[in-house]
């Protein structure tokens, strides 16, 4: 059985930004800002997990707070490894503009590469 590393990092992400509106799916009556946890790849060597985990930062009223609301997150998606005994390392890939301009939805987005241990069976 493999750590489910989405809850991990929504339930790290929900207590240091002390918010509740992190979410592994965007909520059907969503709030003015909130942020969504995503795995977008995984791999496997020698019991190590390895996923690639975006995490986008959603803001009702600007392009500027979705940026802060994003580096909130890049302060302390790192401390993961403190509180979470099996997660190895946590280090950013990317962060960047990701608004929906379909939805006219501002949003940024941060891409971290995940590494931590196999639970055992």
């Amino acid at each position: 059985m493999t750590m489910l590393i989405e809850a991990a990092v929504i339930s790290h992400l929900s207590a240091m930004l002390n918010t509740d509106n992190v979410f592994a799916e965007r909520p059907i009556d969503p709030p003015d800002e909130y942020y969504i946890v995503e795995r977008t790849s995984s791999s496997e060597i020698n019991h190590i997990q390895s996923s690639m985990v975006a995490v986008q930062s959603i803001s009702g009223t600007s392009l500027l707070r979705a940026a802060e609301m994003s580096e909130a997150v890049r302060k302390v998606m790192p401390l993961i490894v403190r509180y979470y005994e099996d997660v190895c390392s946590c280090k950013l890939n990317s962060m960047y503009n990701f608004t929906d301009t379909s939805t006219k939805q501002y949003r940024y987005q941060a891409v971290y590469d995940v590494y931590y241990m196999m639970e055992g069976d």
